[in-house]
C-alpha cells in the first residue's frame, strides 16, 4: 500500500484573495464615517483588491467587536448593506486576538467545505465619537442603540479588590507581567525601560511608511522612554507612547475563498495566500488566579506549535507579527520564538503608532502581512492576544502552498494546563512579612502618583494585592528604582482603617 497523502482537493484549499483598509480623518466632524459605514468600505476595497466580483457570494461573514458604537445585530445590519444573507453570520465579543481566530475559523469553514467566500473585518471610529461628545454634535449615524448591553471587559471578570485597587484595565494589568518578567530574565528596571524603547522605536519605523497609520512618525527610544508634560506616566513603569491609542477612525477587512475558486475568478497566483494553520489557547479571565506572572503558559503553547508547523519543513519565519498592546507581549513573544532583541516585530506599526483600533488591530496586521508576502516575503506569523495575557492565537500564512492539509484540531490548551503550576489561595487579610511578586504605581493626568499597587506573597505563601500609599515616599522610591528590581524584596503588610492591605518596605 502507498504512504503517500491522497491530495487535497483545490475546493477544501483556503487562501487569501482580497485586503482592504480605510483611514478617516473628517475635516468636520459630522462628517465622519460610522462603523459601519467603515466595514462596508473596508469590505468593498477588498474586492477591489482581489479583482474578482466576491462580495455577493459571501457565506461566512465575522465582525470583530467594536466599542466606539453600539448596534443592534450589527452583523445584519452589515450583510443587508451588502445585499448578503451568509449562512455564518457572527459579531464576537471582546478580544485582540479574535481577527486571527475568525481568520482561521473562515479557512477551516472553507476546508470543510461549508462555503467557498468568507470574509473577516472589523472597524472602529472612537476619533470622531469622542470629538463629538466633547462638542456636544448629534452624528447623523444608526441610532446608538442603549438597549444593548455593553459588552463585557476587564473588570466583570476581576476580584473586588482589584478594581478597588485600580489594577483591572489594561493600562493598569500589564505593568504586573512587566515588572515580573523583568525580573525573572534578571534584567534591571533601566535595562527594561531600554528593551521597550528600542522595541517600540521599531514599531514607530515600520508605522512611519504605512500609509494607512494614524501616526506617521519615527520616535526615538529616548522619546518613547522619558516622561514628558506630552509623554506622561500612566502606570509603572508606562509612559503614553508606550501604550495602546483607540481613538481612531480605521476599518479592515480580509476576504478568502478556495484555491479552486480564485483561480476560477483568474486571480494571479502572484496575488494569492495560503493559510497553513495555527493554534490558540487562552488562561483564566480572573489574572489573580495564575501561578505566576513571568510567562504565560498559553502564550508559549501557542508560539511552539506555529514554530513547529514551519521547523519541522525545515522554515523560519521571515515576517512577524507580534501583537503590541504593551511592550511586555512582545518581549515575551520574541523570548519563546527564540529571536532576539534585534527581531523586527511588526509589518504593521504597533497598536502605539499604527494606531490600536481597539479589538481590531490584527485586521490590519492581517492586511499588511498578505502585502508583505505578496511583495517577496515567504512566510509570515500573525500572532494575536487579548484580555490581560489572556487569548491567545497564531496563525501562519504564506504565498506558497501549505505541505500539509490544514487541521481542523488547534487549540494546544491541554498543553498550556499540563505546565501550569500551583496557584496560590487569594487573600484580603494578612500580617506580617510579605514579599514582592509583581508592582505598579498609578498615576494622574498630571504626573502625579495616586498610590502604589503591591502584589505580594505572604509568609505562608497566599497572594494578596496591597497599596502603597501617595505619601510613602521612601517604599514608592524603592518600587521606582531604576537600578534594583524591588521584585523579591520583603516589607511589611498592615491594614489600613479602610480595611485594605498596605505594604512598606521594611
Amino acid at each position: 500500500m502507498s504512504n503517500t497523502p491522497t491530495p487535497v482537493s483545490e475546493d477544501r484549499i483556503p487562501v487569501i484573495v482580497g485586503v482592504g483598509e480605510i483611514t478617516d480623518r473628517p475635516k468636520e466632524i459630522a462628517d465622519g464615517l460610522e462603523p459601519l459605514a467603515l466595514l462596508e468600505q473596508a469590505l468593498r476595497r477588498a474586492e477591489a483588491d482581489s479583482g474578482a466580483r466576491l462580495l455577493g457570494e459571501i457565506g461566512s461573514l465575522d465582525i470583530v467587536n467594536f466599542l466606539s458604537w453600539r448596534y443592534r445585530d450589527p452583523e445584519k445590519l452589515l450583510a443587508a448593506r451588502l445585499g448578503i444573507q451568509p449562512a455564518h453570520l457572527y459579531y464576537g465579543p471582546v478580544g485582540g486576538e479574535s481577527p486571527i481566530r475568525y481568520l482561521h475559523e473562515a479557512a477551516k469553514r472553507i476546508a470543510r467545505g461549508e462555503c467557498s467566500v468568507a470574509a473577516v473585518c472589523g472597524a472602529e471610529a472612537q476619533s470622531t465619537a469622542t470629538k463629538a461628545e466633547r462638542a456636544k454634535i448629534d452624528l447623523p449615524w444608526t441610532p446608538f442603540a442603549h438597549d444593548v448591553e455593553e459588552p463585557k471587559r476587564g473588570a466583570a471578570f476581576q476580584k473586588p479588590m482589584a478594581v478597588k485597587l485600580g489594577v483591572f484595565r489594561p493600562i493598569t494589568v500589564y505593568p504586573l507581567y512587566e515588572t515580573a518578567t523583568s525580573a525573572h530574565w534578571g534584567q534591571t528596571p533601566r535595562e527594561t525601560m531600554a528593551e521597550s524603547g528600542e522595541l517600540w522605536a521599531t514599531y514607530s519605523n515600520v508605522a512611519s511608511e504605512n500609509p494607512n497609520a494614524w501616526l506617521k512618525r519615527r520616535f526615538t527610544p529616548e522619546e518613547i522612554t522619558t516622561p514628558t508634560p506630552d509623554n506622561r506616566l500612566i502606570a509603572w513603569p508606562y509612559n503614553k507612547l508606550m501604550v495602546a491609542n483607540p481613538t481612531v477612525n480605521m476599518g479592515a477587512a480580509v476576504l478568502l475563498t478556495s484555491l479552486a475558486k480564485a483561480k476560477a475568478a483568474g486571480i494571479p497566483a502572484d496575488r494569492i495566500i495560503h493559510v497553513w494553520g495555527g493554534a490558540s489557547a487562552e488562561e483564566p479571565r480572573d489574572y489573580l488566579v495564575r501561578d505566576q506572572f513571568y510567562e504565560s503558559h498559553p502564550q508559549n503553547a501557542v508560539l511552539k506549535a506555529v514554530m513547529n508547523l514551519v521547523e519541522g519543513d525545515g522554515k523560519k519565519f521571515d515576517a512577524i507579527e507580534l501583537y503590541s498592546c504593551f511592550p511586555v507581549v512582545p518581549k515575551m513573544a520574541r523570548r519563546t520564538l527564540r529571536l532576539g532583541p534585534d527581531v523586527q516585530p511588526t509589518v504593521t506599526g504597533g497598536l502605539t503608532f499604527f494606531g490600536a483600533p481597539l479589538n481590531t488591530y490584527m485586521t490590519h496586521a492581517a492586511c499588511a502581512m498578505v502585502k508583505k508576502l505578496r511583495a517577496g516575503a515567504k512566510l509570515g506569523l500573525l500572532y494575536g492576544q487579548g484580555g490581560f495575557v489572556t487569548k491567545h492565537h497564531g496563525l501562519v500564512l504564506s504565498p506558497q502552498a501549505s505541505p500539509h492539509t490544514l487541521a481542523q484540531d488547534t487549540s494546544v490548551q491541554a498543553e498550556a494546563d499540563r505546565r501550569k503550576g500551583a496557584v496560590p489561595e487569594f487573600v484580603t487579610e494578612a500580617g506580617g512579612k510579605g514579599k514582592v511578586e509583581s508592582f505598579t504605581v498609578l498615576y494622574g493626568r498630571g504626573g502625579e502618583i495616586e498610590h502604589g499597587v503591591v502584589m505580594l506573597r505572604t509568609a505562608n505563601d497566599a497572594r494578596a494585592l496591597a497599596r502603597v500609599p501617595a505619601n510613602d515616599s521612601a517604599t514608592l522610591a524603592h518600587l521606582t528604582n531604576m537600578d534594583r528590581t524591588p521584585v523579591g524584596t520583603l516589607g511589611d503588610i498592615v491594614a489600613a482603617d479602610d480595611g485594605v492591605l498596605e505594604w512598606r518596605v521594611g
